[in-house]
């Protein structure tokens, strides 16, 4: 269960930090004004608390573990949201960046 609510909060961070820096991507880049702007913000702020529940816990682990987790959580989020389309390389990076995420949060320790 606890592996299993890791990774459900990795997926809730992913969604609050990646969303929140596209909503201020759209905001800014896309001119769509201050409430995106705003509301990425407030998901941005919302990352910083959903990562503090991981049941580790060692600030330094989560965090490096998190990288990886955004690594392949932004490659997803463009092919979902801006149709792009990732290329073998930004595929295995995103696989590479995964088995790191793995190795930090849940191999064994003695």
């Amino acid at each position: 269960m606890t592996v299993t609510r890791s990774l459900l909060l990795f997926a809730l961070a992913a969604l609050a930090e990646i969303g929140g820096a596209w909503l201020i991507w759209q905001g800014v880049r896309e001119s769509r004004g201050w409430v995106w702007i705003g509301a990425g913000v407030v998901a941005l702020g919302l990352y910083g608390f959903v990562a503090t529940l991981q049941p580790d816990a060692n600030f330094g682990r989560i965090l490096a573990a998190y990288g990886g987790v955004f690594v392949a959580g932004s490659l997803a989020w463009g092919m979902v949201m801006d149709g792009f389309r990732p290329d073998r390389y930004d595929i295995a990076g995103a696989l590479i960046c995964l088995v790191g995420v793995a190795t930090i949060m849940y191999a064994p320790r003695g």
